[in-house]
């Protein structure tokens, strides 16, 4: 069963990859098609708005069918969606061949958590849905080094290739080692859609949502920044983007462990600890050096966030954890395509050094929604200190 979970596993790098794995390729598509920056940032935007809109919808759609049956068609999508990307005659064609697979994205993940687990003796579960978060995790730090640097010493085309070949490895490994999974056991629509009258559960997921948008404000511009304010060439920007993700590894582990330690406290220094660093690039990201010191310190504290968003999100929902994990996906990837468009007008309007503060006003409004929460809830019957689900 270890082949079980590392198949779901790859595939959720694969789709990860897909989704976010763009943003170190953006410039090479911008002198392509002849576009300008913020456009290109529209890949990523109305990628993330697809899934925020659909993805609680999408789960409960699907959530009646045989669980191996998805997950190998759901790969058979990005799979080919990623060929057809790469030999795409125009950015008009570009974005379709992007925004057909993104309507399956969030189905993927909470499948592929409740496949994991269903794989294994209940005893090993935790182990079981922990590796496959690790894809996740992995696809975010590394998905964009990684294409970038194909990107860059070889070809778009191969960016893309690389994608499409990682999904059909998983793809394969699932056809292999998963047994057919019927979903015998259906858990009511009703039930799963009462959490959303929990009004806390809204602050929280506001803030969430705020998080992210301020995550991705600046990090979608990350190679753009570095190339115009820096002055770091393309093999530079590869690297540092490499150096952000191996820190963006150490990060979520120790994101984990302040959370389970004490969650509140967590998530009320996480704004302030990245806004710091905002104000950091601002003022010192013209300079190589520190700069790149920077961006180590960036990575750990930007992968750190998401899985702050998630448990913070989520703990709100632990009556109904899978349903919880959608809403996560869904106003997750809504944050994501706020915050591309708003960092994108900030550098079209206002210029690339500027970009930094779109992600300060980000954090702004998902610390406010975070001390409203904790005023209005939580502060007569006691904070809570640790995370009711981390899945």
């Amino acid at each position: 069963m270890r082949f079980l979970t590392y198949a779901i596993a790859l595939g959720v790098f694969g789709i990860t990859n897909t989704e976010i794995g763009i943003v170190g390729i953006l410039p090479i598509i911008t002198d392509k098609f002849h576009i300008g920056a913020s456009q290109a940032g529209m890949l990523v935007s109305m990628f993330a708005l697809i899934i925020a809109i659909s993805g609680p919808f999408m789960t409960l759609l699907f959530s009646g069918v045989n669980r191996k049956k998805i997950l190998a068609g759901v790969l058979v999508v990005f799979t080919f969606s990623n060929l057809l990307s790469a030999f795409a005659s125009s950015y008009n064609v570009l974005m379709m061949f992007r925004l057909i697979p993104a309507f399956l994205h969030p189905v993927y993940f909470s499948v592929a958590f409740a496949a994991a687990a269903s794989s294994v003796p209940k005893e090993q579960s935790a182990v079981a849905v922990a590796k496959v978060f690790t894809g996740l995790t992995v696809g975010m730090v590394l998905g964009v080094p990684i294409t970038s640097f194909i990107g860059d010493q070889f070809s778009l085309e191969a960016a893309f290739l690389f994608s499409s070949v990682v999904n059909a490895i998983s793809l394969l490994g699932i056809l292999i080692f998963l047994p057919s999974l019927p979903a015998n056991r259906r858990l009511s629509f009703g039930k799963q859609l009462n959490v959303l009258t929990k009004p806390q559960l809204w602050l929280n997921t506001t803030a969430a949502c705020c998080i992210l948008a301020s995550l991705y404000s600046v990090y979608a511009y990350f190679a753009e920044y570095l190339e115009v304010v820096t002055g770091m060439n393309g093999k530079m920007v590869s690297l540092m983007l490499i150096l952000f993700g191996a820190s963006g590894i150490i990060g979520n582990m120790q994101a984990a462990k302040y959370l389970s330690r004490n969650m509140v406290k967590t998530i009320i220094s996480y704004p302030l600890v990245l806004g710091a660093i905002y104000c950091l690039i601002y003022y010192l990201g013209s300079y190589s050096i520190p700069m790149s010191i920077i961006i180590i310190i960036w990575g750990a504290v930007f992968i750190g966030g998401l899985i702050v968003s998630q448990t913070w999100l989520t703990s709100e929902a632990s009556e109904a954890p899978e349903f919880a994990n959608s809403l996560f996906v869904s106003f997750g990837n809504l944050g994501i395509t706020i915050g591309t468009t708003v960092g994108g007008w900030f550098l079209s309007q206002m210029g690339t050094h500027l970009i930094a503060w779109s992600g300060v006003f980000f954090l702004l409004l998902a610390s406010a929604c975070i001390g409203l929460k904790i005023k209005l809830f939580d502060s007569k019957k006691g904070l809570k200190t640790s995370p009711d689900n981390l899945n």
